[in-house]
């Protein structure tokens, strides 16, 4: 039976009739309603959610990336102002603080737009999302392991770090680092650019297809199980060596200013291995559902939708990071307590000693 849309048509039916057509009309709403765009033929359909669910969620994700961005900040400017902060181990930190901090300003605010299942910018956000996600997340992952190198080299070879880690290589190895993400981001998405919605199935979508098997395969090695697999070896040789360290100070029988300074110096190391091993504990524990679910994606298929708590998750790694540093880092925290009391803007301020109870 086939309603016409003019409701004096409802006069001249039966009650029967008119109740079927009420009905339909009813059921073509709820349908409309379920669809991301309704004025759309191939719209996607919405998520069913509760209103007070989606409000709760947006709420703690705006927390969320409001701390993101501004904690990362503030780790920018205390390693950028203070001249005591600049070394090797603070420069490294400074470069995966600006990569969460852009982390916080594109991925985290446009993941926030699946509404209800329903990706709501166009084609051109979603490339940007999709790019600069994947390109932020690997620079994190390539700059997680030149941490454990330095620390590793720091523990493992005290006499020996100060000659081969020295501040203009570790800059080209941080340059080398982002350069080579930028490379390799380029070449993987290189189709997906051209075609930006050519594999998503309905509108309202926001995927990603590796089409490429052996860029995929790469892309694993490269991105995955090699850093994943040096960081762990290169962590479990700086705990095995920090705990026999450990030993040594305690047992260490020396003349008592030679103790106390050879002594301090050990500590600050360990306490900087510790703090950093803690760093790279929690992206493992963060990225590793994600890389497991575009490992287990079907046919390089990569739905953010499908995949958003392991896609939060690893985002939300760049909010733990800052927070890492306000827990184990003193300098952390007094730099927190300069820049927002503005002492930073006097002359002079950047060459506070900002490590004073070291």
């Amino acid at each position: 039976m086939k309603f016409a849309d003019d409701t004096t048509l409802i006069g001249l039916i039966s009650d029967e009739d008119e109740s079927v057509y009420r009905e339909y009309q009813t059921m073509e709403t709820l349908n409309e309603a379920e669809l991301c765009f309704p004025t759309l033929n191939k719209s996607c359909r919405r998520t069913p959610q509760p209103e007070l669910e989606t409000t709760i969620i947006y709420i703690l994700l705006s927390v969320i990336i409001v701390m993101t961005v501004v904690l990362n900040l503030l780790v920018i400017i205390s390693i950028a102002h203070f001249r005591q902060l600049h070394n090797c181990t603070n420069f490294l930190l400074l470069s995966l603080a600006v990569a969460d901090f852009l982390i916080g300003l594109l991925p985290m605010p446009l993941q926030s737009f699946y509404y209800r299942g329903c990706w709501l910018l166009g084609n051109i956000p979603c490339a940007v999302h999709i790019i600069s996600g994947y390109f932020l997340v690997n620079v994190s992952c390539l700059n997680m392991t030149l941490i454990s190198f330095d620390r590793y080299t720091a523990i493992c070879g005290p006499m020996q770090y100060h000659t081969r880690v020295t501040i203009p290589r570790v800059q080209a190895c941080i340059c080398l680092c982002w350069f080579s993400c930028f490379v390799h981001i380029s070449w993987v998405m290189r189709d997906f650019v051209k075609h930006l919605d050519i594999y998503n199935t309905c509108v309202g979508q926001c995927v990603l297809v590796l089409v490429h098997p052996v860029e995929g395969i790469v892309d694993i090695l490269f991105f995955l199980a090699v850093p994943f697999t040096v960081i762990t070896v290169l962590y479990l040789g700086v705990f095995t060596v920090a705990v026999s360290q450990a030993r040594a100070i305690r047992s260490q029988i020396t003349s008592l200013a030679l103790q106390t300074s050879g002594t301090k110096a050990k500590k600050m190391e360990l306490k900087a291995a510790k703090t950093l091993g803690v760093l790279v504990i929690v992206f493992i524990i963060c990225s590793s559902p994600y890389y497991a679910f575009t490992l287990t994606a079907e046919n390089g298929k990569i739905d953010l939708l499908s995949g958003s708590v392991e896609v939060w998750l690893i985002l939300f790694n760049s909010c733990m990071n800052p927070i890492i540093y306000a827990m184990c880092y003193p300098w952390y925290r007094r730099s927190i307590k300069h820049i927002i009391t503005l002492q930073i803007l006097k002359p002079g301020s950047r060459d506070i000693n900002i490590l004073l109870d070291l």
